[in-house]
């Protein structure tokens, strides 16, 4: 078969025209837009509603640093282990007591769940035990190209943490301030880390179909987030009625 048969094979996007595509991509797809999400912000939800998505949402923050892990034994210069183990270290503390699942573990307490209960994850949901698991093996299999830009949501995180800290006092006074704080770590964290990853993202990607698998991982990351506020929101629902 000619080249010419074969059909042309697209021209690489421009870095500044990949980044921008990155960036359109996590704005437009981010969960932000999800309907459980607009309530939160808007101040809707109920007592119940907001337990069971920091409940759900633990099971996703806990996995956080296992992803990382995958995705630091994929990176092949020392300099991107050191830069990207500082995000296992966010997550889960240089000692007993610190880091966001720490944090986030206070958030439950905040909200009037119990520790042992949320650390037991008996709770979580089907839904959600799969969409944080496939994201995971998401890591796990695919190129560290692929699964770092599966964490360009990132790029997003601190405009959702700025929101959450403006919303919560206001709609939910009922939830103590320190429970606030995995919000308030996560806003440098993200930014740091976003532009870190998109940096790499964008040297890495030089051919279309690269630069295509990279949007790919994102727009899959999107969904992962998508699909866990899609089992969260009726489960909420149910819950503030009984």
């Amino acid at each position: 078969m000619t080249t010419a048969l074969a059909g042309h094979i697209a021209d690489p996007f421009g870095p500044a025209e990949f980044e921008s595509q990155l960036r359109d991509l996590a704005q437009r797809r981010y969960h932000d837009r999800h309907p459980f999400n607009i309530r939160m912000h808007e101040g809707s939800l109920k007592p119940a509603e907001l337990r069971t998505w920091v409940a759900n949402r633990f099971y996703y923050q806990r996995h956080i640093p296992v992803k990382d892990a995958l995705i630091l034994a994929k990176l092949p210069e020392p300099a991107m282990r050191r830069a990207w183990l500082r995000r296992i270290q966010d997550h889960d503390g240089l000692r007993e007591g610190e880091g966001g699942i720490e944090r986030w573990l206070r958030l439950g307490e905040a909200v009037g769940l119990d520790r042992a209960a949320l650390q037991s994850g008996d709770t979580v949901l089907t839904g959600v035990r799969f969409a944080v698991d496939a994201y995971v093996n998401f890591c796990r299999l695919h190129s560290p190209l692929e699964a770092v830009a599966s964490s360009l949501t990132e790029l997003c995180a601190p405009d959702i943490m700025t929101t959450r800290l403006e919303a919560f006092p206001r709609h939910y006074p009922w939830i103590e301030e320190s429970g606030l704080a995995y919000f308030r770590s996560r806003v440098p964290q993200g930014r740091r880390d976003g532009a870190e990853a998109l940096s790499w993202v964008v040297d890495w990607a030089r051919t279309r179909a690269d630069q295509e698998r990279a949007l790919a991982a994102l727009s899959f990351k999107c969904d992962v987030l998508w699909a866990l506020l899609d089992s969260v929101e009726p489960a909420g629902r149910t819950e503030s009625v009984r």
